[in-house]
């Protein structure tokens, strides 16, 4: 999942202590990809307040709704995991193992899931996604790992997240709700062998 992808379906869609993984908070808000139109910020900031008030409602936190779509599927890890708003409150959250890569849709006030799981080969995700799916395998730590760092750095709760290539670097980028704002937390995992320090 590109940066900018998992910022458009935030707006748009209304432990690591042994092993070296380091935290970058990035304290703005999300609307920086549109600075340059006034009229565009505003609307991104109603849009920004609508997604907060909402998550503060909800009653599954993002680890849980990991948790739940990763139980679906025996043996699969989360790729990237996002909260949308465009109708009733849910988590879209994209799990792969064995080869295959499973989209689920779980409530994000009841836990269930909403709409049959979308299976799909790894052969036929596109250039970046694959990447980033391909990348998955080598780190050690998985998702939920960096989503409960990045809470405890940003002192909030995850609504969105995922695993990217970042100026050549692999990171877990979490979108934290902290406050009135969103933030960004970077994560760089340790890659399977090799030993981080503290």
């Amino acid at each position: 999942m590109s940066k900018k992808r998992l910022f458009a379906i935030i707006v748009l869609s209304a432990t690591f202590a042994a092993t070296g993984a380091r935290a970058d908070v990035t304290h703005s808000p999300l609307d920086a990809a549109n600075r340059g139109v006034a009229a565009q910020g505003d609307a991104d900031e109603a849009t920004i307040r609508r997604l907060l008030a909402q998550f503060r409602t909800i009653k599954i936190p993002l680890s849980q709704a990991v948790a739940i779509a990763e139980h679906l599927h025996d043996g699969s890890r989360t790729a990237d995991v996002s909260f949308e708003i465009s109708g009733p409150a849910i988590y879209r959250v994209r799990t792969v193992g064995n080869e295959r890569l499973w989209e689920n849709v779980i409530d994000a006030n009841t836990g269930s899931v909403t709409e049959k799981a979308l299976s799909s080969s790894l052969r036929d995700l596109d250039r970046e996604d694959l990447g980033n799916i391909v990348a998955l395998k080598s780190v050690e730590q998985e998702l939920s790992d960096a989503v409960r760092i990045a809470e405890k750095a940003a002192a909030g709760s995850a609504l969105a997240g995922g695993l990217m290539k970042q100026d050549g670097k692999l990171n877990f980028v979490v979108v934290i709700a902290s406050g009135d704002r969103l933030e960004e937390v970077t994560l760089e995992p340790p890659r399977v062998g090799k030993q981080g320090s503290n």
